[in-house]
């Protein structure tokens, strides 16, 4: 898979294959004076120590519990999100390398994944502002910029898409919206981590069935249409495998329809006006070259959790579109940062390289089974070898991937 014209122009043997992924660990090149060891367990998320100077600091994270854990860094209102490491397997460890700038910001650990998340507390950094300066600071800027660029694209190309997948599911033409579907998400799957990092605005977008009940949420967004549109059958489960797809659900009547459709254009709405807002460009330009580092990572743990296992769009079977187009996005990400990384030194150009080669292979293995532009197959016409393949490669490439921040920040 090549990355689309469109796009550039922008700017339980697989259970444990995916387990592989989520231990990967990238040891940060960062001042020891800025590391922090990080325990995760079912009641407590300590961390070494609740104050930092600015600049790049290192979270060693361990799961010591008996679930799959995520660790955050959030922001003093506690919803925006400045780091974050999905997915540590339990005895599994993951490094964490943000840019930090002054401020109070707080932590917290998700056993489980779901929930408000344990053992929340304060984080103080203090000290000057971390700015883009030095030989390279043309460099880094114009890497920032490039991306800020294809986040406000793909964002300015989700708006239209979302409303003509929402006029055809509110007028009943359910054949229409199947097709626009796995197409309107495309665009937001290549930028989701900017959704992510304010806090609840991607689970009103994004979230699972499965996901909003376990918050206690309202649950909207993409996948309350795709259950509307690709209606289970009266014996089918939920996503978790447990829970009747009937439990506490109905198809939506024609005033549903309305509301669901309404606030999902809404909530893409809001997405857009922040990606074009000071907050936007200000958060992006704080975190540098490690912000979009970091998203490209990001990204490839979306694939490795959600769609490789075919939860995430657990009705249409549209999966492979989500994966492409997160893909995508990744690389994106790495091919703004690219040069800078290799420029720095021979380690640096070999990461690359390594990189590189990941994302080609990984591409190529997954033009067996379609493209963005032409369709894909749906993701229940994998066979387990073809799913071992792609967790295989998405492994490979998120090996010398999970190094990129640390050796942007060497």
């Amino acid at each position: 898979m090549i990355i689309t014209a469109r796009t550039v122009g922008a700017l339980a043997a697989l259970t444990a294959s995916v387990i592989a992924l989520t231990g990967c660990v990238a040891k940060s090149a960062a001042d020891p004076s800025a590391s922090f060891a990080v325990s995760s367990t079912a009641d407590a998320c300590t961390v070494s120590a609740s104050t930092a100077k600015s600049g790049p600091l290192t979270f060693d994270i361990t799961n010591s519990g008996d679930q799959v854990t995520e660790f955050y860094l959030l922001a003093s209102d506690g919803l925006r999100i400045v780091g974050e490491v999905e997915n540590i397997a339990p005895a599994a460890s993951r490094t964490m390398t943000v840019v930090a700038q002054p401020g109070d910001y707080f932590t917290v650990c998700k056993p489980g994944m779901v929930g408000d998340g344990v053992g929340k507390a304060a984080f103080s950094v203090s000290g000057a502002k971390v700015a883009i300066d030095g030989p390279d600071a043309e460099q880094k800027q114009k890497a920032v910029d490039l991306y800020a660029a294809f986040v406000k694209d793909q964002v300015g190309q989700l708006v239209p898409a979302v409303a003509e997948l929402v006029a055809a599911y509110q007028a009943g033409d359910d054949a229409k919206a199947r097709e626009l579907f796995p197409q309107a998400r495309a665009y937001y799957e290549r930028i989701e981590p900017v959704a992510e990092s304010l806090g609840d605005l991607d689970p009103r977008i994004d979230f699972r069935e499965v996901d909003a009940v376990a918050d206690g949420l309202d649950w909207t967004g993409f996948h309350r249409l795709e259950k509307d549109l690709w209606v289970p059958a009266r014996d089918a489960l939920n996503s978790d495998d447990e829970t009747s797809a009937w439990k506490d659900w109905a198809p939506s009547n024609a005033q549903q329809r309305g509301e669901f459709g309404d606030r999902l254009i809404a909530d893409v709405q809001e997405l857009y006006d922040y990606v074009h807002s000071e907050k936007f460009t200000t958060a992006l330009g704080d975190q540098g070259i490690a912000g979009i580092s970091n998203g490209a990572v990001a990204l490839l743990d979306e694939v490795a959790t959600g769609k490789i296992t075919g939860e995430e769009d657990w009705w249409s079977h549209t999966d492979l579109y989500d994966f492409a187009a997160n893909v995508e996005g990744s690389k994106m990400a790495f091919e703004l940062v690219k040069d800078y990384v290799a420029g720095k030194n021979a380690d640096g150009e070999k990461l690359v390289a390594s990189i590189s080669t990941g994302y080609a292979d990984l591409e190529a293995a997954l033009d067996e089974h379609g493209s963005l532009d032409a369709g894909f197959a749906s993701f229940t016409d994998l066979g387990d070898a073809d799913r071992r393949s792609l967790i295989d490669l998405i492994n490979a490439l998120a090996e010398p991937l999970s190094k990129l921040t640390s050796t942007a920040l060497a």
